[in-house]
C-alpha cells in the first residue's frame, strides 16, 4: 500500500502541528511573568534521577552473570558513568559517555 503525495502532505502537516504544541504548551501553560508551580519545581528535581534509575534497570535487567561476557562491559560502564556524573554533575554526558564506552566494549572485546 502506498501513500500518495497529498497524504504524505498530511502526515509531515500533522507532524509539525504536534511538535509545534509540544513545544509551545510550556511557554503557554507557565508564562514568565507567573511562579512556576511547585509540583512542577519538584517534578523538574525528581525526575531526571529517577530517569537515570530507570535506564539503569533497564540497560541491566537481561545481563546474565553467568554466561557470555559475564556482565564486565556493563559493569564498566555503569562505573565509568558514576565516575564522569560525580566528576562533572552532567547527566546527558555521563549518559553519553557510558553508552559509547559500552558500545565499544561490545563490538571490540566481548
Amino acid at each position: 500500500m502506498t501513500m500518495t503525495a497529498g497524504q504524505h502532505v498530511i502526515i509531515i502537516a500533522l507532524v509539525a502541528v504536534g511538535t509545534m504544541i509540544t513545544r509551545f504548551l510550556p511557554f503557554i501553560l507557565f508564562p514568565a511573568n507567573k511562579p512556576t508551580p511547585k509540583y512542577i519545581q519538584y517534578l523538574g528535581k525528581a525526575l531526571p534521577p529517577a530517569s537515570l534509575g530507570l535506564l539503569v534497570v533497564y540497560a541491566l535487567k537481561d545481563v546474565n552473570v553467568l554466561q557470555g561476557s559475564h556482565g564486565i562491559p556493563e559493569l564498566i560502564a555503569v562505573i565509568l558513568v558514576l565516575a564522569v556524573h560525580l566528576w562533572k554533575r552532567q547527566m546527558l554526558l555521563s549518559i553519553a559517555i557510558g553508552t559509547v564506552c559500552y558500545m565499544v566494549l561490545v563490538q571490540a572485546f566481548f
